[in-house]
């Protein structure tokens, strides 16, 4: 059955996990195709550390490759990685059709310190760029073609390229060794062949937009996509601030405290969330990137009360 929502005044794109089991599969296929109705710029799909979803991970990317027209974006990670083993995971996600990336270092295991194994041959997301890059040159086979009106000339086929996104952080890396170091590590990332950034969460539209005018002034041009995330509960807030380390947004979370019902409090993170996309946006974000927790619902709802949604004409042919 067709559905018939909205198309997005700006760009959109959704991040989704694997299931973690066979019963989630028709589910979060469900929730993609609402996703995939508002025609969003891409739909990334998360990696485990490791590569405990990694079977998952493209089974859900090669499922969004064939069911919709939106482009897949597959996570990688550094974490445990040895050079051969990336080699061949970014080989099989580019025969399966997948040619966009999201490169990160990825998060130690609980108790790990920097210096151990863990680490694996990659030791950056930007090396992980690198490598993107090079396994797609060498798969892509070299092609020369007539150069018209010069008998004898050819000129070299451009090779096709893969777009990779990073990781930004627009209140800083929680294990940056100075304040500085997170744009650093963008402009690192930036000159290895990063074509888009994704923030990790912040719960203020002024943490995006001064780290924006901080990146641009240390010489970072590729676009900086924020990241939002619905936050519709106290205990989805406690587990958010327990993984990244970010500080508490006294408001927000007074205000998912103080309200009784769990449909109240969902009302709650979704105003939130609408009000910090409506702010990024007049600052002149590019878009806009929603963390779904693979429901549909909530992050479809914070599109339209942000007017990011506009109503759709189904006499208007869907773009390719």
């Amino acid at each position: 059955m067709p559905i018939d929502l909205s198309t997005p005044a700006v760009p959109v794109s959704f991040e989704v996990y694997p299931p973690r089991s066979e019963a989630g599969v028709a589910t979060l296929h469900e929730t993609i195709r609402h996703l995939a109705a508002v025609n969003p710029r891409f739909i990334s799909v998360t990696y485990g550390a490791g590569g405990s979803t990694g079977g998952r991970s493209l089974e859900l990317l090669t499922h969004i490759l064939r069911e919709t027209r939106v482009k897949p974006l597959a996570h990688l990670t550094c974490v445990g990685s040895t050079y051969a083993g990336a080699n061949t995971l970014i080989r099989e996600f580019l025969d399966a059709g997948i040619t966009s990336f999201l490169a990160l270092r990825g998060d130690p295991p609980a108790g790990a310190s920097e210096g151990d194994a863990f680490l694996g041959d990659l030791e950056s997301a930007a090396q992980l760029v690198q490598l993107i890059d090079r396994v797609q040159a060498e798969r892509t086979p070299y092609a020369e073609a007539p150069f018209p009106g010069i008998p004898g000339a050819v000129r070299v086929e451009r090779r096709p390229k893969v777009d990779i996104a990073v990781a930004a952080f627009p209140n800083g890396h929680p294990r940056s060794r100075h304040p500085g170091e997170h744009i650093d590590a963008l402009l690192a990332k930036q000159a290895a062949g990063a074509t888009l950034a994704i923030t990790q969460l912040f719960f203020h539209a002024g943490d995006y937009l001064g780290f924006v005018d901080r990146a641009r002034a240390a010489g970072v041009t590729i676009p900086i996509l924020p990241g939002i995330m619905p936050v519709t509960s106290p205990a989805r807030l406690r587990r958010v601030l327990e993984l990244t380390g970010a500080q508490l947004p006294v408001e927000l979370s007074i205000a998912l405290e103080i309200e009784p019902t769990p449909d109240g409090q969902r009302d709650v993170g979704i105003a939130h969330a609408a009000e910090l996309a409506r702010s990024v946006l007049d600052g002149g974000a590019p878009g806009i990137h929603l963390y779904a927790f693979n429901n549909h619902d909530t992050v479809l709802a914070v599109l339209g009360d942000a007017g990011i949604l506009t109503p759709h004409d189904p006499h208007k042919e869907a773009r390719p």
